[in-house]
């Protein structure tokens, strides 16, 4: 009776190899029936354009969103560095220390469904993304946090991030006008910063303080009443949101302690080389941001292009990112992030519910996109950089070098219009 169960089980088992992968045994009615196709995703290299028709989109639609994000390019010098001077280097501490490049003219990238439906102006220009470069922070963070390195974004920071030696001061090495304490970053060590918490500082809402590459936390955007900058009480951890690059780069210096390796190498492997990302990005950081890390020297990323540096990348390459971020960490077979960290990562922050980890900003009640469907979210960076990405509507679009969030909205505004029937 035994070897006649098993001989069954056996012929049933060779009946289910038998099937091809994209059929499975409806087990009630006992029949095959065909699985989905898988989503399209590009093969690197390459990546297969379809007609906005065939992808259920008005062509002439499609062209007066274009023609308006080219109409509202940013007013901005397209002289980065100009730029700088004109805007952040006009803070406390604003110099330029990372590298600044000019970039192009308004461009973009349509897709729908995973396919090309339209591009303007050169995509394939390397220009900053400024604070893009965050999202691809916090992604390397939730990796992280996927492999056990960091076992709960609720840990506080000083518990796992020892002294860290300074290699290149001023770019210039160690010297003698560095003695003594000057040689070492201990960014966790005050009391309030020692209650710092990962979750606390992928949502810029704790409030650390001191000063990281010559540039403290008070001198970025710093506030109108000059008394307080170095005066003010510190605010409870979580109570309280604030924009702040110094903070985001401390974030990056700790990622780096954890990984023991550069981010960059990280990113490329974990990331940009499972998606098919050309071989023309960069991550950069300072010329001061060097630091000792077993026996090498090692620079530490920054977060974003607010004095320079940060990712530098193609249009093409930041929407296979916003892709990978639409599909919630998937890329065709692979899952590359986990379903739990993007699920965090769109988890809105209480003290701003329009961001969620840097640099996923919410479209909380419609606020941040009101012309957008409350579940899109947008990777967004100066300039304005952006990744709008819309699973609602299957639909993801790099847009670079838009004027402001008015100009943002109205392209989206204009983008949903040639969608018949899209949910808004």
């Amino acid at each position: 009776m035994q070897h006649a169960r098993l001989r069954a089980l056996v012929s049933g088992a060779l009946v289910l190899s038998a099937l091809t992968p994209s059929a499975r045994v409806d087990a009630q009615a006992k029949k095959v029936v065909a699985a989905p196709a898988p989503a399209y995703v590009p093969p690197a290299g390459t990546w297969e354009r379809r007609s906005p028709s065939a992808m259920g989109m008005d062509s002439a639609k499609i062209q007066e969103a274009i023609a308006f994000a080219v109409e509202k390019e940013s007013k901005t010098p397209r002289d980065l560095e100009l730029n700088h001077y004109q805007t952040f280097g006009r803070e406390p501490f604003g110099a330029a220390i990372g590298p600044l490049a000019p970039r192009g003219g308004a461009t973009g990238i349509i897709l729908r469904r995973g396919y090309v439906v339209a591009t303007w102006g050169n995509p394939s220009a390397v220009e900053i993304t400024n604070s893009v470069t965050k999202s691809f922070l916090s992604t390397v963070i939730g990796l992280a946090v996927d492999d056990g390195k960091i076992h709960s974004v609720q840990d506080t920071l000083a518990n796992v991030i020892g002294p860290i030696l300074r290699a290149m001061p001023n770019g210039t090495g160690l010297g003698a006008d560095w003695p003594g304490d000057a040689k070492w970053i201990r960014p966790f060590d005050s009391p309030h910063n020692k209650r710092l918490t990962w979750d606390h500082m992928l949502r810029q809402v704790s409030d650390w303080e001191g000063t990281l590459w010559g540039k403290p936390e008070w001198a970025d955007r710093p506030d109108a009443k000059v008394a307080t900058w170095t005066t003010r009480a510190r605010v409870e951890p979580g109570t309280v949101y604030e924009y702040n690059d110094t903070r985001v780069n401390v974030l990056a210096l700790a990622a780096l302690q954890v990984w023991r390796r550069p981010l960059p190498e990280v990113l490329r492997e974990r990331i940009m080389d499972p998606i098919g990302a050309s071989s023309t990005w960069r991550w950069y950081g300072y010329d001061n941001s060097w630091i000792v890390l077993d026996g090498r020297q090692v620079q530490s990323v920054s977060g974003g292009g607010h004095w320079g540096g940060g990712l530098m990348i193609n249009a093409w390459d930041m929407a296979r990112f916003g892709l990978l971020t639409e599909r919630r960490g998937v890329w065709g077979t692979q899952r590359l992030m986990s379903d739990a960290w993007v699920t965090q990562a769109l988890t809105p922050t209480k003290a701003q519910p329009t961001y969620g980890y840097m640099n996923w900003f919410l479209n909380t009640d419609r606020k941040y996109v009101p012309s957008a469907p409350p579940q899109a979210f947008v990777h967004v960076g100066a300039g304005n950089n952006i990744i709008y990405v819309d699973p609602v509507n299957d639909i993801v679009a790099v847009v670079r070098w838009i004027d402001n969030n008015q100009s943002v909205d109205g392209f989206v505004q204009r983008l949903l219009a040639a969608v018949p029937g899209a949910v808004k």
